[in-house]
């Protein structure tokens, strides 16, 4: 397994083409959710990319957003996905880990934000993510909103 963190200029079209095949295949397909996927944040110049490559495929991925960029104040992750083939394999959760430390090391007082499927809070919770406010339903699915506090707090 290697684990990649890039920005959206760092990656490859290979890379980019992977990665959108990755997050149409789950959210698109297999959650049957027509959705416009492309909403600019990943072009962010401060958005980093972090995936896992296992034979050529991509295995899990997710994208850091900076503060002001999905929430005013505070950083986030979105587009957090397992392929399939992964899943049970607990590459989803080192990739979290992985996404923590980020967190931690680049907004260090900042609170983690994230719009989480309401049925992964289990999976969030595991990381230091507990639900704030109301559920509510994002593109027919339902959500809630989860935060994570800075490390050491």
């Amino acid at each position: 397994m290697q684990w990649c963190l890039k920005s959206f200029n760092e990656l490859s079209n290979i890379e980019v083409y992977k990665i959108m095949q990755l997050r149409v295949d789950v959210f698109v397909v297999e959650q049957d959710c027509p959705y416009s996927d492309m909403d600019d944040k990943d072009l962010d110049a401060n958005a980093l990319h972090l995936y896992a490559v296992d034979a050529d495929k991509i295995a899990c991925y997710l994208r850091i957003l900076p503060p002001g960029c999905s929430y005013p104040e505070m950083p986030s992750l979105g587009r957090v996905v397992t392929a399939q083939t992964a899943r049970g394999t607990g590459v989803g959760h080192e990739m979290m880990s992985r996404a923590t430390q980020v967190l931690d090391k680049s907004w260090p007082n900042l609170t983690c934000h994230i719009s989480a499927q309401s049925h992964l809070q289990g999976y969030y919770n595991q990381h230091g993510f507990t639900a704030v406010g109301d559920g509510y339903l994002e593109d027919g699915i339902p959500h809630i909103g989860m935060e994570r506090p800075p490390a050491g707090t």
